[in-house]
């Protein structure tokens, strides 16, 4: 397990328990790759107390010490290995100034993300835009485009506020084809804004064996006690890899997308007699980074029949990230005399204004479209012949990369 990816993992479970305090019965979906990597943007330009709070916000030190990706992704070939190597060679190793975080391995995952062949599209977009008259120091412009592969373009917050945040929202839906719209709504930014960061991420692929269409039919979605609503529920019948946390009677699905280099886990709670989301609760509040790398291991999980009901559905999260990053201790990045960007700029006063996250997920019988501790074990039931999984209540769902164990989507399914 990298430090890359642990550290990912350690800040989405952080990231989601901010989230979904303020989110009761409502859907969440965000991608914690995508904004770590824009909190590594962040860190490139960042230094003295304000690197130190986001370092602490990405669990840096809490990775320290653990295997880089670069070892990790060894022996690994890409469908684009020329490209993978060509990057890899650009990016000099004077761009790796931080000796905790390593921005190398964070590129390379990137590249794996981006490099996952035909069945797969995926589109990761960080920019940096920056008020007219703040100049970008040249090794940090070079270092963000080469290992983030992110852009920094000046515009006048000021004098066109509006052309600005226009031309910020088309660049963004250019760059996720079309799915990600308007991520900075009306009034969001403000003529006062001098640094603001937009990310978002659009992802699609097929499953492994897709779902029939002729399958789908509708049936009633458990939202909490007595109330239903109907969903298109998607069926199909086949060997899966399957888990059981009997201490919360919480069953673990794996669904694998194409070549199984990425796949959807699903943690569906125990359907309680009341008809209640307690199992959801209960499960939310026992969910460390160790015990989810126990539940989706793939040693605890074991291979069976499965009969998979799924609903269909389509998420949108949008999140102005600035008060949950302040609430989890990155404060000085957004305060004047505070705020030291000095890696990025000579200028004093740079602040960042903004930081929105925009998230799209869509499941379907074809596959998926995205853009954007209690020591509980899991055990190995006697089995029936064929197990059911039906997901007709609130479940959680992870989209995976199997290679890293990175998270590249989280998310909550609760309201139809």
């Amino acid at each position: 397990m990298g430090s890359v990816s642990r550290m990912i993992t350690e800040f989405s479970l952080d990231l989601y328990n901010k989230v979904n305090r303020t989110a009761e019965g409502q859907n969440i979906v965000f991608s914690p790759v995508s904004i770590s990597s824009s909190l590594g943007l962040l860190l490139l330009g960042a230094e003295n107390n304000t690197a130190a709070q986001i370092k602490k916000v990405l669990h840096i030190s809490d990775a320290a010490g653990t295997t880089s990706l670069e070892t990790e992704l060894e022996g690994v070939v890409p469908e684009n290995k020329s490209e993978l190597s060509q990057e890899r060679e650009s990016s000099p190793s004077l761009c790796n100034t931080d000796g905790d975080l390593n921005h190398e391995a964070f590129h390379s995952l990137l590249l794996q993300l981006q490099n996952l062949g035909k069945d797969y599209v995926l589109s990761l977009a960080n920019n940096l835009f920056i008020q007219q008259g703040f100049e970008p120091k040249q090794k940090y412009l070079m270092c963000s485009k080469e290992l983030y592969r992110a852009a920094l373009e000046t515009m006048d917050f000021q004098r066109a506020l509006e052309a600005s945040r226009l031309k910020i929202n088309d660049w963004v839906e250019s760059e996720t084809q079309g799915k990600i719209k308007e991520l900075f709504a009306p009034g969001v930014i403000d003529s006062h804004a001098v640094l603001v960061l937009a990310n978002a991420i659009y992802f699609k692929a097929s499953w492994e064996h897709k779902f029939d269409a002729k399958n789908t039919v509708q049936r009633d979605f458990k939202l909490h006690q007595n109330e239903r609503k109907p969903v298109e529920m998607m069926y199909q019948k086949g060997t899966f890899k399957l888990g059981y946390i009997e201490e919360l009677g919480t069953q673990v699905l794996e669904i694998p997308y194409a070549q199984k280099l990425l796949s959807m886990f699903i943690l569906l709670p125990g359907d309680k007699e009341d008809g209640s989301t307690s199992g959801l609760e209960q499960t939310e509040s026992t969910m460390t980074y160790e015990n989810l790398m126990l539940w989706l291991s793939s040693e605890h999980m074991f291979e069976t029949t499965v009969e998979v009901y799924l609903p269909r559905f389509k998420l949108e999260g949008t999140f102005n990230l600035n008060e949950v990053l302040k609430e989890m201790g990155m404060t000085d990045i957004f305060t004047e005399s505070k705020a030291d960007l000095s890696a990025l700029s000579s200028e004093k006063s740079l602040v960042l204004s903004n930081i929105v996250h925009k998230a799209y997920v869509e499941v379907s019988e074809e596959g998926t479209t995205a853009a954007a501790a209690t020591g509980a074990t899991i055990v190995r039931r006697s089995l029936p012949l064929v197990e059911v999984f039906m997901a007709d209540r609130p479940f959680l769902f992870f989209i995976w990369h199997n290679l890293t164990n990175s998270i590249l989507f989280f998310g909550k399914f609760c309201s139809p």
